[in-house]
């Protein structure tokens, strides 16, 4: 486990500077109408000794926090964010809560406050006293949809607007009554396939669904499949990469303070409508916790790290968008008046990357603290043409720019277009070159029925370029490489048939050695309508500029630009394995005699021994009790045993096969009856609408709940670790963190005591030693087998 510090308060001076000129900004301009006062990404260079960096959480000092935030680049070229509807800013004084409060960013590491979706004032009447959660942002057909959940009224809500910062218009309810989901309809996100069919996700406590949408996506229509089901699994959002579409979800406790199980997990499929399996191979329609764990807590102070959305920085890297918990800072005031407790969750952002086909956070390192190396937010070539000029780009062949005039819109601000109707075709490319191994990308639009609009990915000359075209005659996508003045050969991929041509589509392309990789998207969210790959010749590969090509009347580019190429991770964080044994702190279960009944067992019971326990065939059997070790209700047998000092590691293999709920039987670290960590094989009630019960691996913790006032004496937070087996390996590795004085606590599992998935880190303050334990309990009926009990160093 990581053995980091917490996250301590700080000043950052970008963001200090972006809040107050945003400040400024505020008493002369609506928010949502306050024009950018920072300088759009674009329009600056960055080079490899000025390498930017970034601090989470991201919205520090600018609200106090962003539950469920999700991200988009505008066709302005600045990043947007949104978030649940919460008191954001509560330290500044202000009582009430934004609804669906908006941030905007230049470089995705400093955020300004930038307004809010509806205000009280604004706030439909379909939607009564709900509270407004979970937002969804997507570009379509030239203007943004916002879906959001509507709480109370159990269902999803659509607005739409003209810029990322509004004004909004309600559209209604997207799903029916009933939806045909089985729990809760909250927690959408909209996902367009190649070929253009958009889909919905939804659902929340305990199953996701999917259905398709209408052209406009405001509606869900036809048959609604369920796609995952899983205790407290919500939060679905869906990507496609190569051959496959993943399902990342959250599962376990969103809310709850210090004690929040959060975490990302993700599932894959070779279909929008499934089946998606984990990477254990286990179905994310079984009635089991899954593996497939992206992000979970580190032990470095971040709690509850979910409910996530996905951004690309402009050199092709993913990258995680969240929200987390402070272990230091947890909870929100209640509002005056009110009783309602939230608790604080800033958004945060760290590198996503892809290793052997799954996707995982900083190489599976977890949530990141300190300064990091930032999201690429400047291209090396290239630029926005927000600032009304053609200042830094030249015609093709050297030629001046007469030939191309600068527009303005709303939404795009500056964009480019080529006088008159070129049959050239026309090329306008940057003064700047960008590395041979790039990520180049334009927003293009072609209004005329004969015209086509390209993507120049390199560019050395009129006849050396290779060009990514949107076709409107061929309604495709064509790519065209051309070396010395020889063709190479064009490539085309069909466009979806209602493809909207009059409005901006953005285009990347990605040179990684002799692969060329081009996607035609809305809004950069990984969810492409077309997609080609195609190999260039060697002599095609070169350092070179970026630019635009365009052919007939009607066309236009914006956003165009190029960086090197990000340089994928590729192997995982070495797992962390378990030391030398420790035998005087071990035991296989190879007697006769009960542990802890003769005065010179290492064993001792806490109220017991229980009833039925026996030793048989090398291990320990024992009925699980109709008892409970929980919160205020203590009355379950614990066997226990001294732990050794320093960090360690315990593991058993326990065979239990438990036919009803509330069994559970596993391992614990046991300082009382109110301050233990739990990992345990259990059966959780029924929750589904099919009448299952749903198996999971539980490692929880409990103890106080120190912020709360007067404290709590008893909390209880629970996550969901890898799927459970009759036969199950687990481990609890502990370390003691003298500086803080603090225990962290690590959990895995295995169901062939080879691989092994783990789960997140709980702590808790130091205080009383604890002992390694084992427990079989809460419902009688069923028996736990533990065939050993092994420590190891570390």
């Amino acid at each position: 486990m990581r053995r980091s510090r917490r996250p301590r308060p700080r000043h950052n001076p970008g963001t200090l500077v972006a809040a107050l000129l945003c400040a400024l900004l505020a008493g002369l301009l609506p928010a949502a109408q306050a024009t950018a006062v920072q300088r759009p990404a674009a329009e600056h260079t960055t080079t490899a000794h000025q390498a930017p960096t970034y601090q989470n959480p991201l919205t520090a000092g600018v609200v106090d926090t962003f539950p469920d935030p999700v991200m988009i680049r505008g066709k302005d070229g600045l990043w947007y964010a949104y978030g649940t509807q919460n008191p954001v800013f509560q330290s500044k004084g202000e009582d009430g809560e934004r609804m669906l409060p908006i941030l905007r960013s230049a470089d995705l590491a400093h955020w300004e406050y930038a307004g809010q979706v509806f205000t009280p004032e604004t706030k439909p009447a379909w939607h009564k006293a709900a509270r407004l959660w979970a937002p969804d942002i997507r570009y379509v057909n030239g203007h943004y949809n916002l879906y959001y959940s509507v709480s109370s009224e159990n269902t999803v809500g659509v607005a739409t607007a003209p810029t990322p910062t509004g004004p909004w218009t309600d559209r209604g309810a997207v799903l029916p009554s009933p939806s045909g989901c089985a729990t809760g309809n909250i927690d959408q996100a909209q996902f367009t396939d190649e070929g253009g069919q958009p889909y919905l996700y939804w659902g929340s406590y305990d199953t996701i669904c999917v259905a398709k949408m209408n052209a406009a996506r405001t509606r869900i229509e036809g048959a609604v499949t369920e796609v995952a089901q899983g205790r407290r699994m919500e939060g679905g959002f869906v990507v496609r990469r190569g051959g496959h579409y993943y399902l990342f979800y959250s599962d376990a406790g969103c809310c709850d303070g210090a004690y929040s199980g959060y975490q990302v997990k993700v599932g894959r499929a070779t279909s929008p409508t499934g089946p998606f399996v984990d990477d254990q191979g286990v179905p994310l329609t079984a009635a089991t916790s899954k593996g497939g764990v992206v992000l979970t807590a580190n032990g470095n102070g971040w709690i509850g790290p979910g409910h996530n959305a996905l951004q690309t920085d402009l050199s092709g890297q993913d990258w995680l968008v969240y929200h987390a918990i402070s272990s230091d800072d947890p909870d929100l005031k209640p509002a005056a008046g009110g009783t309602l407790k939230l608790s604080k969750r800033p958004m945060l952002m760290d590198r996503l990357d892809w290793i052997d086909g799954w996707p995982v956070v900083r190489a599976g390192a977890g949530a990141s603290q300190g300064a990091q190396r930032a999201p690429v937010a400047s291209w090396t070539a290239g630029g926005t043409f927000n600032d009304g000029s053609l200042k830094g780009w030249h015609g093709g062949g050297g030629s001046g720019t007469d030939g191309w005039s600068v527009g303005h819109e709303q939404d795009a601000r500056g964009f480019v277009a080529p006088r008159g109707n070129p049959t050239g075709p026309a090329h306008l490319v940057s003064d700047r070159s960008a590395p041979a191994a790039r990520r180049a990308e334009a927003d293009l639009r072609v209004t005329s029925a004969t015209g086509a609009a390209g993507l120049l990915a390199g560019y050395t000359g009129p006849d050396d370029f290779v060009v990514a075209w949107l076709d409107r005659r061929r309604n495709a996508l064509v790519t065209d490489v051309r070396v010395d003045g020889r063709s190479r050969g064009t490539r085309t991929t069909p466009l979806p048939p209602d493809f909207a041509w009059d409005t901006w589509h953005n285009v990347a392309a990605e040179i990684r050695g002799t692969r060329l990789t081009v996607e035609v998207s809305a809004d950069r969210l990984r969810d492409a309508v077309a997609t080609q790959e195609r190999s260039l010749p060697a002599a095609a590969v070169r350092s070179g500029k970026v630019g635009v090509a365009a052919r007939g009347a009607g066309t236009a580019a914006d956003n165009v630009g190029a960086a090197a190429l990000h340089t994928p991770v590729t192997s995982r964080v070495p797992e962390q394995l378990p030391g030398p044994p420790l035998p005087a702190y071990s035991d296989d279960f190879d007697t006769a005699t009960v542990p802890g009944t003769t005065a010179d067992s290492p064993w001792s019971w806490v109220r017991g021994p229980a009833s039925g326990v026996t030793m048989s065939d090398g291990a320990l059997s024992w009925p699980t009790q109709s008892a409970e070790l929980h919160l205020g209700t203590n009355t379950a047998s614990v066997l226990t045993r001294d732990a050794p000092r320093g960090d360690y590691t315990v593991e058993t293999r326990l065979r239990f096969a438990p036919g009803r709920t509330n069994q559970q039987a596993g391992l614990v670290l046991y300082g009382t009856d109110d301050r233990y960590y739990k990992l345990v094989h259990a059966v959780l009630p029924v929750s589904h609408a099919d009448g299952k019960a749903t198996h999971v691996t539980e490692f929880a913790k409990e103890g106080e709940r120190p912020t709360t006032t007067p404290p709590t004496p008893v909390a209880y937070g629970p996550m969901f670790g890898g799927p459970p087996a009759d036969t199950l390996w687990m481990r609890l590795s502990y370390h003691a963190d003298t500086a803080r004085d603090e225990t962290e606590v690590r959990a895995a599992t295995s169901t062939d005591g080879v691989r092994w998935v783990h789960t997140g880190v709980w702590t808790l303050p130091t205080s009383s030693r604890l002992r390694i334990g084992l427990i079989a309990q809460n419902t009688a009926g069923a028996v736990a087998r533990f065939d050993y009990l092994h420590t190891y160093r570390g």
